[in-house]
């Protein structure tokens, strides 16, 4: 899917292509982000849990300061080669990326050593440390990397394949970050959640009907962001009739 103009201003609530300064894009099924290429002054871009391949649109992008890529289909580390020259980029979530392999550390190193100004990648904060390892272990990427077709990763030909993607979606709604929640809840205009209140994914976690809850709130405030003013109106008598049942239930409980 490609990402348009009239989406960009859209979600962006801006007028211009020039006056969008935060993007959030998040699970759309982009494949085609070109129009990155006409957004100068784009400082934070969502672009998490899409289809993009290809990261050279976003050369451009001079303020860029917080990129968004988790869950995508960038194949290979080369595609930092049109990053190397946003030298505001600060911070980078980039894991779960076929271009991600399976050594962590070799995968960090390279990424460091092309993107030295980064102060966060993949949600840890980079050290000095690092920095200085990575001139050693990672490896410098000097050429783009070379084109070629790839396959949509979103195929919407069959009922079979539009379904299971669906369900994918809804799936990942329910498996975003505390930093992603809180960009979302920004653009939705309200307050993001403290760390502490925030439910991360680790099994560990004991109190798994409070995780449950808090994936699900996050969801549905994601979600409420496509809807109109009727659905809005619906979503609010719904949820007048869910809290008279519940204070009914807890007044009997109290008996």
């Amino acid at each position: 899917m490609k990402l348009t103009r009239k989406a960009v201003l859209s979600r962006a609530k801006a007028a211009e292509l020039d006056a969008v300064r935060k993007l959030n894009c998040w699970g759309s099924r982009l494949t085609d982000i070109s129009i990155c290429k006409e957004l100068p002054n784009i400082e934070v871009i969502t672009f998490s849990v899409n289809a993009i391949s290809d990261l050279e649109p976003l050369s451009q992008c001079q303020n860029l300061s917080e990129l968004y890529l988790r869950k995508n289909s960038i194949a290979s580390l080369t595609e930092l080669f049109y990053l190397k020259n946003l030298h505001r980029l600060r911070v980078l979530w980039l894991s779960e990326n076929p271009c991600c392999g399976s050594d962590p550390h070799c995968y960090r190193m390279t990424v460091l050593r092309n993107l030295p100004n980064l102060q966060k990648l993949d949600n840890q904060a980079v050290t000095e440390e690092e920095l200085s390892q990575a001139l050693v272990d990672g490896e410098e990427i000097t050429a783009p990397p070379a084109k070629q077709t790839i396959e949509n990763c979103y195929p919407g030909s069959s009922e079979s394949s539009a379904t299971e993607s669906t369900t994918e979606t809804e799936n990942e709604l329910l498996h975003f970050s505390l930093e992603e929640t809180n960009k979302i809840r920004e653009q939705l205009g309200m307050k993001p959640v403290p760390r502490d209140k925030f439910s991360s994914f680790s099994p560990r976690e004991a109190d798994s009907s409070r995780k449950k809850r808090n994936n699900i709130l996050n969801a549905i405030l994601l979600l409420m962001k496509e809807l109109d003013t009727e659905g809005l109106e619906i979503v609010h008598q719904t949820v007048g009739r869910r809290l008279q049942a519940l204070q009914k239930k807890e007044l009997q409980e109290e008996r």
